[in-house]
């Protein structure tokens, strides 16, 4: 029985150390040209091609585009990015989270898209 007590004990302190040293969640490294606390619009997939919006305030416009990042910093109500474009004759609209995450903070779109609008807002 002490033998037991003894494993579990040790088997209890080996998880609660790797609990302690586990890494949290680390921020993508800056887009080309996109500060931190910042959204941006790339005319290339996968934030490539040139920089057409950078905007650390909310924006609205008439910019073609392949691909945005949400470089935004931890701020409550103000972090995420509500994204409105249009394709093909209808307008969508989409949440981004800021990097790192949990969720998207950065998407590819399929050319023919046009973005109108980005407001800075709280939790998706």
């Amino acid at each position: 029985m002490r033998k037991r007590t003894v494993a579990t004990l040790s088997a209890s302190a080996a998880l609660a150390a790797v609990a302690v040293v586990a890494p949290t969640a680390s921020a993508e490294p800056n887009p080309p040209g996109c500060d931190r606390g910042a959204f941006c619009i790339y005319t290339g997939e996968g934030q490539t091609g040139s920089l057409v919006v950078e905007s650390q305030g909310n924006w609205s416009g008439s910019v073609s585009g392949r691909s945005v990042f949400n470089n935004g910093t931890s701020f409550p109500g103000a972090d995420h990015i509500q994204l409105t474009w249009t394709y093909n004759g209808g307008t969508h609209s989409g949440c981004l989270h800021f990097n790192p995450g949990p969720g998207d903070y950065k998407w590819d779109f399929a050319p023919g898209v046009v973005f109108k609008k980005a407001t800075w807002r709280g939790e998706c």
